[in-house]
């Protein structure tokens, strides 16, 4: 496959003419991120739904509730994977989709330093999960459904990821992903994305009051985030210049 030739391919142009057909395409896919910048903003403004049930999960400590699964934090991500009796590749291998998905997601303390949790969901038996994540390399909290969780949001035949935000102890749901939807899931922002707080930075179109600090100033190494540190001084003054000198370049 390597060296077969290419039955069809597009014009082979000089690099005036590719800088040109790229600029093009940039108006495009400019208009794509503003769109979606302001699809994530309505899902900002989205109504809640309150959660009145009490679930049962079991994790590796032992019997946990929904509020467990926040790990102290306000909001929460589930993503319901298919791992369990039935399941093709059990008991050695998840379902193939859940498993790519698994290996696309990011380090999770850029997700908790935004106050948001991941946790993956499955039927399967804990000592069958801590076994899979061992030998996959996935470092992700996983629980096992033993309710009617996965029934009652949407995720009990098919994949998907719900949102959840808390407050105080009381839970919302506030989104809800599945389908091609779902395929694009993994990198910090398209988790944040789905939030009800969303990015939490100041660039974007969210109701008053919600969280929000300085664009890039909250980023870090993800073994360095300390909870309520102020941004690192000399990543202020590196993140400040890289982005004038973009907009100066842009004429901004």
């Amino acid at each position: 496959m390597q060296n077969e030739t290419l039955k069809a391919r597009q014009p082979v142009v000089s690099r005036q003419e590719w800088e040109a057909a790229r600029e093009q395409m940039l108006v495009k896919e400019k208009a794509l991120t503003r769109a979606r910048d302001a699809l994530a903003a309505d899902r900002r403004r989205m109504p809640w739904m309150a959660v009145e049930k009490n679930y049962t999960f079991e994790g590796p400590d032992g019997k946990a509730s929904l509020l467990d699964l926040f790990g102290g934090r306000r909001q929460l991500i589930v993503y319901r994977a298919f791992f369990e009796p039935g399941v093709h590749g059990w008991p050695e291998q998840a379902c193939r989709g859940c498993s790519l998905g698994a290996d696309q997601v990011s380090h999770l303390a850029h997700l908790n330093a935004r106050d948001t949790t991941l946790v993956y969901a499955s039927r399967a038996p804990q000592a069958d999960i801590v076994r899979l994540k061992a030998r996959m390399g996935w470092e992700m909290p996983w629980y096992t459904v033993t309710d009617s969780f996965d029934k009652d949001f949407g995720v009990d035949e098919w994949h998907g990821h719900n949102a959840f935000i808390r407050d105080g102890g009381r839970i919302f749901r506030t989104y809800f992903i599945n389908n091609r939807g779902d395929e694009a899931m993994g990198s910090v922002w398209s988790y944040l994305d789905l939030t009800a707080l969303g990015r939490q930075e100041v660039w974007e179109d969210s109701p008053e009051g919600y969280p929000q600090t300085p664009t890039y100033k909250w980023w870090n190494w993800h073994d360095s985030y300390v909870d309520g540190a102020a941004p690192d001084k000399r990543w202020v003054e590196v993140s400040d210049a890289g982005e004038a000198a973009f907009r100066k370049r842009q004429g901004v």
